[in-house]
């Protein structure tokens, strides 16, 4: 349990907290909220002991640990093994076992210890910075923006370890949907203060809501009461027999306390303006072919129809082709083969973290989002200005100084300039916090043209998403369905629980590192593995097939039951019999497809699990 008592601190004359105390206390699980620039990362490094606070303090329990995982990935050492050492205590330098036992319990096996730590993806490499802090047996765990740049896989992944983290946790982050599935507590910097409640996120938002609407409504009557008052004391100061009462109130003048009007906390203002659209199809993909590297083709015969106002969300691990796809839709790569036709009425808006680079650093905010259209003159550059918070003297600031997160708002700025109607989106919520995610959901949900976007954001997909392009085990396909849907016919299988041993690695060093017993115990792991993966597919596909052999028994005795109905000429029994023949039917369909594809991914899966255990013998 850590607690802080009267935190204040400020930067520059702007002031983070004044007078913030709270407690995290045993196996609570706290979801930190707030936004940009508000001193959520600044409150981490003061409990760590990064930063002091102007007044106040944080208590810390003697021998109690507190292991932070930082935003930013920084490694040092060429392996696996001596990086997540770096983290021991300096009286446990030695025992490597230690580290070795903490990577395992993270996915990473005995081959990868000696690999380089910038050979694996986002995902493991985010594993190894939790690892580094693990080995050091910390009570509390602080993690800012864990789930940066990684994949959905991994980030359900790090979702449920941390459901299972036996100790305390504090958690930044802007996806609400992650947050709300782990937390037991949200605790949230607003207005200088800090208020921590049981509960999630819409719970604590729900809370400062109706505090503040309270506050408002009791500001307003004070305000009444008080001009009620002074207005009393005007009329009657000069009347000699009406001094008590004048008096009287004049005290009570003084008594009644003045409350300031909450100021408007700022927050993105997103309005995409929609151009008109007649058409059957925004955007068509036939028979698309990608490679970089010409031995292995990235995208493969993808064909897509984007009609108009659909929402089209592309998902998969890292490094599969999300980008590079929606790089092709948008006629920034040409494909090796195939056809990408855009409708002559299409007016297409692209945002991607790399546009970053085609801003202009000597112009400012304003130059750069005045120079995105003929059309626009200083007054609408200065209202967007405006709506992507650059208010004032902000909308002077020159690109080349501006932070990462501040470049990703000028490029929005400059996607709202234009009117279109058809969205290609890459990553959008990344840099951004939880209110001005929610502003850009809600500009989404309203746009009237069509949207392809790139995301890992759950809350995302399942409030927007229609259909579904999937990169999953070096295939791509097009899911006719929502997230929610995708999930329900089993998701992302056992990919996102696989181990980083399941990754392409180079055969004969997996081999020649280990001796007999660690044979013996890579061979134990691979067939564990191999279990955990195929059996719930075996099960699937033992269910599937009962199921159709029952229906199809049920079908055959409706068939006799409508043989009897038919001698007996009852035409209603016959029609009553007729629906649930073909309500049967429509089951077995169903059920053929789902045998099918539990079927294709087993086959898929059992050879990769044969071909690394060859690799042992």
């Amino acid at each position: 349990m850590i607690s802080a008592e009267n935190l204040s601190k400020s930067y520059a004359g702007q002031t983070l907290f004044d007078g913030v105390s709270f407690k995290i206390n045993s196996r609570e699980r706290v979801g930190l909220v707030g936004r940009n620039g508000h001193g959520k990362t600044t409150l981490f490094r003061m409990i760590v002991g990064e930063e002091t606070p102007d007044e106040g303090q944080i208590v810390v329990p003697k021998n109690y640990r507190v292991g932070y995982v930082r935003q930013h990935l920084d490694f040092t050492e060429d392996t696996v093994l001596k990086e997540g050492m770096k983290g021991l205590p300096p009286h446990r330098m030695d025992q490597h076992w230690l580290v070795e036992k903490v990577l395992a319990g993270l996915g990473f096996s005995p081959a990868d210890m000696g690999r380089d730590p910038f050979e694996f993806s986002g995902g493991y490499q985010v594993r190894l910075n939790l690892a580094k802090v693990l080995v050091s047996a910390p009570d509390l765990l602080l993690l800012d923006e864990p789930t940066n740049y990684l994949d959905i896989t991994s980030i359900r992944w790090i979702e449920r370890f941390l459901v299972a983290w036996p100790g305390e946790l504090v958690l930044i982050t802007h996806d609400r949907t992650f947050m709300d599935r782990i937390v037991t507590h949200t605790m949230g910097i607003h207005r200088n203060r800090v208020k921590k409640i049981e509960g999630d996120t819409g719970k604590y938002y729900t809370q400062i809501a109706q505090e503040e609407e309270i506050y408002e409504k009791t500001r307003v009557n004070d305000d009444r009461r008080r001009r009620e008052v002074e207005n009393f004391i005007t009329r009657f100061r000069a009347k000699a027999r009406l001094v008590g009462m004048v008096q009287s109130r004049i005290k009570t003048l003084e008594k009644m306390e003045k409350k300031e009007r909450l100021v408007k906390l700022k927050d993105l203002d997103f309005s995409f303006t929609c151009s008109p659209f007649a058409g059957k199809y925004v955007l068509q993909a036939t028979g698309l072919d990608f490679s970089y590297d010409p031995a292995k083709k990235l995208i493969a015969d993808f064909t897509l129809t984007v009609r108009p106002g659909e929402r089209v969300c592309i998902i998969g691990p890292n490094g599969k082709g999300k980008t590079t796809l929606l790089k092709l839709l948008a006629g920034q790569l040409v494909p090796d083969s195939g056809e990408i036709a855009l409708n002559p009425r299409a007016i297409p808006g692209t945002f991607e973290q790399t546009n970053a680079s085609r801003l202009v650093d000597s112009r400012t905010v304003e130059e750069e989002i005045l120079y995105t259209h003929s059309e626009i003159n200083q007054q609408k550059a200065r209202d967007i200005c405006g709506a992507m918070m650059f208010e004032g003297d902000f909308a002077l600031k020159k690109i080349g100084v501006l932070s990462g997160g501040e470049k990703s708002r000028v490029m929005m700025g400059k996607l709202l300039a234009t009117p279109v109607n058809l969205l290609l989106l890459d990553e959008p919520t990344n840099h951004l916090d939880m209110e001005s995610s929610d502003a850009l959901l809600a500009a989404l949900d309203s746009f009237d043209g069509a949207v392809v976007m790139v995301t890992h954001n759950e809350m995302f997909l399942h409030a927007l998403a229609e259909r579904l392009i999937i990169f999953y085990r070096d295939a791509i396909e097009v899911f006719e369905g929502g997230y929610q849907h995708f999930l329900d016919k089993g998701g992302w299988g056992d990919e996102e629980v696989q181990p980083a041993s399941a990754r392409k690695q180079k055969p004969v060093k997996e081999g020649e590192k280990l001796d007999r017993k660690g044979l013996r115990k890579l061979r134990a792991e691979i067939i564990t593995e191999r279990s955990k993966a195929l059996g719930p597919l075996e099960k699937g596909i033992e269910h599937a097939e009962q199921a159709i052999e029952a229906r199809e028994k049920k079908i055959r005795e409706l068939h006799g039951a409508m043989q009897e109905a038919a001698d007996a000429r009852d035409g209603r029994k016959i029609a009553e019999i007729s629906v649930l023949i073909h309500r049967n039917e429509e089951e077995i369909e169903a059920l053929f497809e789902e045998l099918e594809e539990l079927t294709c991914r087993r086959d898929e899966l059992a050879p990769e699990f044969e071909e690394r255990l060859a690799r042992l013998d």
